[in-house]
């Protein structure tokens, strides 16, 4: 018997796995814990809908793992149980996140994906934006009802589109005759409303949803009961659960880190043909998590992000810089621009991705002062070894260098 015998071997007589779907962040609980207030105000805001009412525009917001998503789906499968209870066949949810590969580019993807979700197709790409919207209204407005919207990662979107489509979807219902568009955006981002366009910020946030963080003891409860559905009984650790909402209540109360945290423990466990998850396969996971989820973030950047962190790589390699600075990362970022035939960014708006790698730990950023110079920042790489060569051939692949 070879290796990967011995390999699918182990994995066939797992004894520690019942159904490790519960531990996704796909999977709907049918009780979501500690975010009852929020469920009630968004049926309360949604209720109408039932009537055949148009409803405000709704925004939820919170950091990642704090139930947004969960309670929005929740809801919206329940008001479209009920519709269907009482025959009601004018209500529709779509649902789209913005940060899937599927539709994050463009507007026109985001919209193709709306008029795929209602049964119909557009060309991949070809077609006018115009022509994409016009699609969507005429298959909105064949006949009466209410669409909800729902934009998860909303702010990913305006980030790399910009809000204009924010604005041109919050009018839409101006060119509707029978049908009535409601709009729910879902955004990580605290602070997202702040630098949205006046005229959008008006519309979209007519009602508001905030999701707090989870504590320890919260999460706790969530691992808890997700554990008993997922693992056999007597799986787990003395402390193991306790360790796992420690290490999310850090990371700002994240239930869904949590989830992965016991998830990638229990795998670990099983690759080494163990049937018990302990205190050391949390650490060990939390270490595989993080290298990830750095590895994800530089990967589903824009192209422009990854032309200034390629930038800074390259002079991280380069013995002759002792410290990299703003200016140093500039230069080499326009060089890789003409490389790659990519527009060149304003020096201010490469600081500005500057600061979301030092937001993320990907770098850290120091302010210093240069005398009379001004002020500038000094850059160093905080990619731990493990990660750097994966980075490097993740940017080298996405820029075709």
């Amino acid at each position: 018997m070879d290796k990967v015998d011995k390999i699918f071997d182990t994995f066939a007589r797992n004894r520690l796995f019942v159904n490790k779907m519960v531990l996704q962040s796909s999977y709907s609980p049918e009780t979501i814990l500690h975010r009852t207030e929020q469920i009630e105000k968004i049926a309360s805001i949604l209720a109408p809908v039932l009537g055949g009412d148009k409803v405000s525009n709704l925004f939820l917001y919170g950091k990642t793992g704090t139930g947004k998503t969960l309670s929005a789906r929740y809801v919206g499968e329940k008001i479209e149980s009920r519709a269907r209870e009482g025959k009601q066949e004018d209500l529709k949810f779509l649902y789209v996140n913005c940060k899937s590969r599927k539709v994050s580019d463009t507007e026109y993807r985001i919209i193709a994906e709306l008029i795929n979700l209602l049964g119909d197709k557009v060309p991949a790409t070809g077609l006018p934006t115009e022509a994409v919207y016009s699609k969507f209204v005429e298959l909105v407005d064949a006949r009466k009802r209410v669409v909800v919207l729902v934009l998860d990662e909303i702010d990913q979107a305006v980030k790399k589109i910009s809000d204009g489509f924010l604005y041109t979807l919050t009018r839409l219902n101006s060119d509707l005759r029978n049908a009535q568009i409601s709009l729910i955006g879902i955004s990580n981002s605290l602070t997202f409303m702040d630098d949205l366009d006046p005229r959008v910020r008006s519309s979209l946030g007519e009602e508001e949803v905030v999701f707090p963080p989870y504590n320890a003891l919260q999460l706790k409860d969530i691992l808890s009961v997700r554990a008993e559905k997922a693992f056999v009984k007597g799986s787990l650790g003395e402390g193991v659960i306790a360790k796992c909402a420690a290490y999310a209540a850090k990371e700002h109360g994240d239930a869904r880190r949590a989830l992965d945290l016991l998830r990638v423990a229990g795998e670990l466990v099983v690759r080494a043909g163990g049937e018990k998850i302990s205190d050391k396969h949390i650490d060990e996971a939390n270490k595989k998590i993080e290298k990830d989820k750095t590895l994800d973030i530089i990967e589903s950047g824009t192209t422009q992000s990854k032309l200034v962190l390629y930038s800074i790589v390259q002079l991280d390699v380069d013995k002759s810089f002792k410290s990299i600075f703003t200016g140093d990362v500039f230069n080499i970022y326009q060089e890789n621009c003409l490389r790659t035939k990519n527009e060149i960014l304003t020096q201010r708006r490469v600081g500005d991705l500057i600061g979301e790698f030092d937001m993320f730990g990907i770098i850290n950023a120091r302010v210093i002062s240069k005398g009379r110079q001004g002020r500038t920042r000094e850059i160093k790489l905080m990619l731990p070894p493990s990660v750097r060569n994966k980075a490097r051939e993740i940017l080298e692949r996405d820029l075709d260098l």
